[in-house]
């Protein structure tokens, strides 16, 4: 049998595309985290799926508890070493980084998602249409394994 050509092809930076519906559930950001860390990994970009994993975590969680409880939809694409996760729900208002007391047990989220990504987040509008709603946003961020802005991507920005 012959053997399979290299994928992509040389010279083509193929981006791979993921989707995933998270449902209206408390165990969406663990199984997204574990969707995130798994793609990449097996695509070895081990050096971000941690990372990755993390901040999907908090995006998720954040479509689970601010959302009108009919899920979100998480898409990952990776192109040449760059990651882009975006978080899909149905709520138009856009998230805001909140001041938070020492001892406080949430609202550090999209702080950590700052940090970890070097502030290469964002949000977009819209939702996609099957979640029922006529507004929505998307949350997203990006990371890259060569440490490149996502501005090498002019349709990855806010």
């Amino acid at each position: 049998m012959p053997a399979l050509p290299a994928w992509p092809p040389a010279g083509r930076g193929v981006p791979h595309t993921y989707t995933l519906f998270c449902p209206p559930l408390p165990t969406a950001p663990r199984i997204a985290r574990d969707y995130i860390a798994t793609v990449l990994r097996s695509l070895d970009l081990h050096q971000l799926a941690d990372a990755a994993a993390l901040c999907t975590s908090e995006l998720v969680t954040n479509a689970y508890r601010h959302s009108d409880g009919c899920g979100s939809l998480l898409r990952l694409t990776v192109e040449a070493g760059d990651v882009r996760v975006a978080v899909y729900d149905a709520a138009s208002e856009k998230p805001v980084e909140r001041a938070v007391d020492d001892d406080a047990e949430c609202g550090r989220g999209l702080r950590l998602v700052d940090v970890i990504t070097g502030g290469r987040w964002g949000t977009e509008p819209g939702a996609p249409p099957w979640l029922g709603v006529a507004d929505g946003k998307g949350v997203w961020f990006t990371l890259s394994a060569n440490g490149a802005t996502s501005d090498a991507h002019p349709g990855w920005s806010d």
